[in-house]
């Protein structure tokens, strides 16, 4: 019975599986000894304070006593002593203990404490004994006070939030907000680049502004000991409480930056164009032709900061390809700087009145080169259009024409393949007009003298972010870039232009000879004589003595033809051109000095063009014949060849006063010239200035 009874017994009790896999059965003494051994593990961290608490006081305190407490001179200098070094001591750990958050401040306070307490129990007990009473009672409720608040320090920190842990980390960053005025600022995901820059997102507060941010720079340059360009701060646009912090710890670019030339000979411009570096190391390259919208470029910076070296690495890129086309204008030193690569250059221009010759021109092209893009159904232009790209660069625009012509080029000449680069120290209002810098999108800002200079070539995004080159000719070839095809996220990295050897560039140039095509004709003949009778040609492939290269070069473009016999002209020596600069600048010093108006007092002040021909003078015996009226046909001609005769002799400017034989030999009169002159102007064959004078741009007899 009883077996039965315990059989069914056992069968009535329920097993369960499952929690029988999570216990392990041991015996009483093992489950004591598993129980034991974890709660010694639990409190071992926590016995640390205790066990110093008991050991190290009455042991420091018996040897100091040991050693000086018998004598009392001698116990009375050494607590002095230790008291001197208790206070040295507690100001350390006071100073030397992180405090940039409440945790830290904490911690401070208890770790300064504890030192000063431990440090004057130990002066008493050296000179009264460490086991008498009160020396004893204070080590016995000192000691343990001390070790409890560690304990409840170390559970607090254990037992803390992630919040707590990371502000705990974060207190040298901490600090450095404290200093710098980032207390409302949260940094995180702090990563180097491994190119010299670290990088972190940062968030401000609901009080503050990425704006405001961006004012700190100059102090987190200093409390990082990097230059003041080396902090760049940028907003979130899809988060205005958010931005990117980019600190440029090393510098990179320092040793210079090679010239990297042309990857091949023979590119259309639409490929990009190699400049020199970021600060990352990255290659700095612009593509203006390639971008949504051909946007002119304002090259700015200080004599020295490096734009001579910018100009002539973008010279050569593009005079080694094809269907590209560069005009240059420099009064100031235009040989000195880009003479070794003037085959490059199809139009060179150093004189003012060929300048003035040239800008004047140039509406006329735009004109003519929109008429043949609409036809070829292009809105705007492509390497798929028979025309060719155009850079036309000035330097010192302020110095070669009046705002007004230079804002209508700039503001048409976009959409038909012309891109404009100006070029100066300060882009100030005097220097170029708001709205020919509004219309100066792309950006090159070398080194300027003062912050303020900047914000007359970079964006406000770009300055506002802190990036600001102020550090004049100290840093030659240093710039902030904008636009011209560049991501947007880089406008705010510097960058450093190629360093230049003369004799490399100018043999890119000559090898480029042979893939650049000439100026397509309908710029040419739009451009009128002014191009014609140029002062300086540059090369090409159709230039005699230049052998075409086997490469893939487009269909030729037809020269334009000459309306005169040129010969000798183009290829006119260097000492010649210079004979005929410095006759035509003594004649425009003696023009100079004749009055434009006759004299107020000279009898013959009065006579005016409308006046009939005086009778003979008497007392002179010079007669005067009045001519007889031509035709209508037949005036015109006489006018037109004076002009004609103009073109042939190289001459293209001329006051109405200049026509007055010629419209006396018509037996006209003022008016009628004057009409025949807004007819010639209607027609595009010769163009007024602001000034009353006139520029040919086509000879009458050899009309476009």
């Amino acid at each position: 019975m009883a077996g039965r009874k315990k059989t069914t017994t056992a069968a009535a009790v329920p097993v369960n599986t499952a929690a029988s896999t999570d216990i392990v059965p041991v015996g009483r003494g093992g489950f004591l000894g598993h129980i034991v051994g974890h709660l010694a593990g639990k409190a071992l961290p926590y016995t640390a304070p205790w066990a110093g608490a008991a050991a190290l006081p009455p042991l420091a305190g018996w040897a100091t006593h040991h050693m000086w407490g018998d004598a009392p001179l001698s116990a009375g200098l050494a607590s002095a002593a230790l008291a001197v070094g208790g206070a040295a001591l507690t100001a350390t750990a006071w100073k030397t203990t992180p405090a940039g958050t409440k945790f830290g401040k904490f911690r401070r306070a208890q770790l300064s404490a504890s030192v000063a307490a431990g440090m004057g129990w130990l002066t008493t007990a050296t000179a009264a004994g460490p086991f008498g009473s009160p020396v004893l009672d204070a080590w016995l409720i000192g000691g343990g006070l001390f070790a409890a608040s560690w304990n409840v320090r170390q559970i607090i920190r254990n037992g803390a939030s992630g919040d707590t842990e990371t502000t705990e980390t974060n207190g040298g960053m901490a600090a450095l907000a404290e200093a710098i005025g980032w207390e409302k600022v949260k940094v995180k995901d702090a990563k180097g680049t491994g190119k010299g820059t670290v990088k972190a997102q940062i968030e401000v507060a609901p009080s503050g502004t990425i704006e405001a941010v961006q004012g700190t720079t100059a102090r987190v340059a200093a409390a990082l000991q990097v230059p003041p360009s080396g902090v760049i701060v940028t907003p979130d646009p899809d988060n205005a409480a958010q931005g990117t912090v980019s600190l440029r710890v090393a510098d990179l670019l320092k040793d210079g930056v090679p010239f990297a030339p042309p990857v091949a000979l023979g590119l259309l411009p639409t490929e990009d164009i190699p400049l020199g570096l970021y600060a990352d190391g990255e290659v700095w390259a612009i593509n203006p032709f390639a971008a949504a919208i051909l946007q002119h470029l304002l090259v700015m910076g200080v004599t020295g900061a490096g734009k001579s070296e910018f100009l002539r690495s973008l010279v050569v890129h593009l005079a080694t390809r094809r269907k590209m086309t560069v005009f240059l204008i420099d009064l100031a030193k235009g040989r000195q700087t880009v003479g070794h690569i003037a085959d490059g250059i199809d139009w060179l221009i150093q004189d003012a009145k060929e300048a003035k010759r040239m800008l004047r021109a140039l509406p006329a092209a735009i004109k003519a080169r929109g008429d043949v893009l609409a036809a070829e159904g292009l809105d705007q232009w492509t390497p798929d259009s028979s025309l060719n790209a155009m850079l036309v660069w000035i330097e010192e625009a302020a110095d070669v024409s009046d705002f007004t012509e230079l804002e209508e080029i700039a503001r048409k000449a976009r959409s038909v393949g012309i891109w404009l680069g100006i070029s100066l120290q300060r882009a100030t209002w005097t220097n170029v007009s708001t709205d020919v810098r509004a219309n100066l999108q792309g950006s090159v800002c070398f080194g300027v003298d003062q912050p303020g200079d900047a914000a007359f070539g970079l964006p406000d995004s770009v300055t506002d972010a802190g990036a600001i080159p102020a550090w004049g000719s100290d840093r030659p070839g240093y710039a902030y870039s904008t636009g011209m095809g560049q991501p947007q996220a880089r406008w705010t990295t510097e960058v450093r232009s190629g360093l230049t050897d003369r004799e490399e560039l100018a043999a890119l140039v000559a090898a480029g000879a042979a893939y650049r095509d000439p100026l397509d004709e309908t710029t040419a003949t739009a451009l009128g004589q002014a191009y014609a009778q140029r002062a300086h040609k540059g090369t090409n492939r159709l230039t005699p003595g230049i052998t075409a290269q086997a490469a893939p070069v487009l269909a030729a473009v037809p020269a334009p033809a000459a309306p005169y016999d040129t010969d000798e002209d183009e290829f006119m020596s260097a000492a010649e051109q210079a004979a005929e600069i410095e006759i035509q600048d003594a004649y425009d010093d003696v023009m100079g000095m004749i009055p434009a108006d006759p004299e107020p007092d000279a009898d013959y002040a009065a006579l005016r063009l409308e006046d009939d021909v005086p009778d003979t003078d008497d007392d002179t015996g010079m007669e005067f014949e009045q001519s007889g009226r031509m035709g209508t046909e037949e005036a015109r001609h006489t006018l037109y060849a004076e002009l004609d005769g103009w073109v042939r002799q190289g001459r293209l400017e001329f006051e109405p006063a200049d026509l007055i034989p010629a419209t006396v030999a018509t037996g006209r009169q003022r008016p009628w010239m004057q009409g025949e002159l807004r007819r010639l102007v209607d027609a595009g064959l010769i163009q007024r200035d602001g000034h009353g004078s006139y520029t040919i741009l086509h000879s009458p007899l050899q009309p476009a």
